[in-house]
């Protein structure tokens, strides 16, 4: 992997007035590197919904909490961390409840939790969850173009 040419990091409370802001911050990296509207919509979302479980599950009602978003900005890719130090998430039991999505299934009778992961994963090109002193989620989008040609060499090898 390449060294970032960039990284960006920004440290917001734990409260869900904050997700705008860091939305507002992904609009403007993400127009940077180049995505396309869609794509840098696909972004603000996984991203959100990272911020979002951080802010609801992560710490305790009266405790005050940050959420770092860090931001690496590579030449053909960006590469988002989203990290509390709250209390951990059981990935494994996580992306068993969460399981394959039908379309059948009403979206408001999915578990709480899985679907925010299941919007990242399926977002995002790399979705990377690590459980320490809280949870860090590493997602990262390619640019349309490096991706396809990344996949391309992969394929053939």
């Amino acid at each position: 992997m390449s060294a970032a040419f960039d990284y960006v990091e920004m440290k917001v409370p734990a409260k869900p007035e904050y997700v705008g802001v860091v939305r507002l911050t992904i609009s403007g990296i993400s127009s940077r590197l180049g995505f396309s509207y869609e794509v840098i919509e696909d972004i603000k979302i996984a991203t959100s919904e990272a911020v979002t479980n951080a802010v609801q599950h992560a710490y305790k009602k009266k405790e005050d909490g940050e959420v770092v978003v860090g931001f690496a900005l590579f030449h053909d890719r960006l590469e988002v961390m989203v990290s509390d130090s709250g209390k951990s998430f059981d990935l494994k039991k996580t992306r068993r409840e969460t399981g394959p999505y039908s379309e059948k299934e009403n979206v408001e009778f999915m578990r709480e939790g899985g679907l925010g992961l299941y919007l990242m994963e399926s977002l995002m090109d790399e979705v990377n969850v690590q459980l320490n002193q809280g949870v860090s989620v590493f997602m990262t989008k390619y640019l349309e173009g490096e991706q396809v040609e990344l996949n391309a060499k992969q394929i053939s090898t």
